[in-house]
């Protein structure tokens, strides 16, 4: 599956179902866990993260269903083009100039390198697809640096940089500005109650019909959290809810969020998804380097706003790296 909904871009609503390769065996995967949280990334998928799971929700939280999906960068530049006579998915034409870490349709990035550079981070480097072309390499690089924070053992802290190096005057042009995911997340359906965080431990319920179009939600200290359905104990209670938080202190604008499909599955390998991608207005030229930091964090309500509290203490302020590299 893959989007775009913003105030720079015409909506998208078609949903792409696309035959891919069978997923890595978890064996395959580099991970790195601590007792409360366990990610991991893919060498097969991008070296995208494809696997979270914690204490309290063991089973993988991510969704894996095609190169669109996962937990991973997308970045949009130049023109809107018109490319079916080169192969150019009729579903999404005309379209930009749209590097993927996971891959183009129908066909996955390529990884130069992915590895566990010690006890809590992960590190890939990746030769992106452009998400348009059924198999076609963009004129860039991706980097990423995945880690469990050591002072807050339910965080990942997830550093992410693209070096795009198109050629002056090609056929997307000059810089234009669009929004950035940053970054493009995808949960399995289960994870259907959403929410952004107000602060001082309050939160505010977003609803959205399946999509796309996704929705858009302003969340004020740029934190949303994705609770999953949970059944009732034997006494009639419902407990806690196990969630994820994504909280991306760099998102300058609304963030695209909602469910697409139907019905409350937690099979990572699923049609039925739940979306979130914090966004960022950027103009990324043919020759540009830019990075930025967001952080996921994992447990209850009561666990996620605590640590919220004190990540945007430390992290609140950060800003994104941007510079023209030629």
């Amino acid at each position: 599956m893959k989007h775009l909904s913003t105030r720079i871009v015409p909506f998208i609503t078609t949903v792409a179902c696309l035959l891919v390769a069978a997923p890595a065996d978890a064996d395959e995967l580099h991970f790195v866990e601590n007792a409360l949280v366990k990610v991991g990334i893919d060498p097969h998928k991008g070296g995208a993260i494809t696997w979270l799971s914690w204490e309290k929700y063991p089973d993988n939280s991510v969704n894996i269903a095609d190169p669109g999906r996962l937990i991973q960068q997308s970045y949009y530049a130049g023109k809107s083009l018109d490319r079916r006579d080169e192969g150019q998915s009729k579903a999404w034409s005309p379209w930009t100039w749209n590097p993927i870490q996971g891959g183009g349709v129908g066909s996955w990035a390529r990884v130069n390198e992915c590895k566990k550079l010690d006890d809590e981070t992960l590190f890939s480097e990746t030769v992106p697809k452009l998400w348009d072309m059924p198999n076609e390499e963009a004129a860039a690089v991706m980097r990423q640096w995945t880690s469990i924070d050591l002072d807050m053992p339910n965080v990942i802290s997830v550093r992410c940089e693209v070096e795009c190096s198109r050629e002056a005057n090609d056929r997307w042009g000059d810089a234009v500005v669009r929004a950035q995911e940053i970054p493009a997340c995808y949960f399995t359906r289960n994870f259907d109650g959403v929410e952004s965080y107000l602060g001082e431990g309050r939160w505010r319920k977003e609803t959205q019909p399946p999509g796309p179009p996704w929705g858009r939600a302003h969340p004020p200290k740029k934190a949303m959290a994705f609770f999953a359905s949970q059944e009732p104990t034997a006494e009639g209670q419902r407990p806690l809810r196990p969630g994820i938080a994504v909280f991306s202190p760099m998102s300058t604008d609304d963030w695209n969020f909602g469910p697409h499909g139907q019905g409350l599955s937690n099979d990572p390998q699923a049609g039925p998804c739940m979306h979130v991608a914090p966004l960022d207005k950027v103009a990324l030229g043919p020759r540009s380097r830019y990075a930025y930091r967001y952080w996921i964090i994992v447990g209850d309500r009561l666990q996620i706003a605590d640590r919220l509290e004190q990540l945007i203490e430390l992290h609140g302020n950060v800003k994104p790296e941007f510079d023209e590299t030629e």
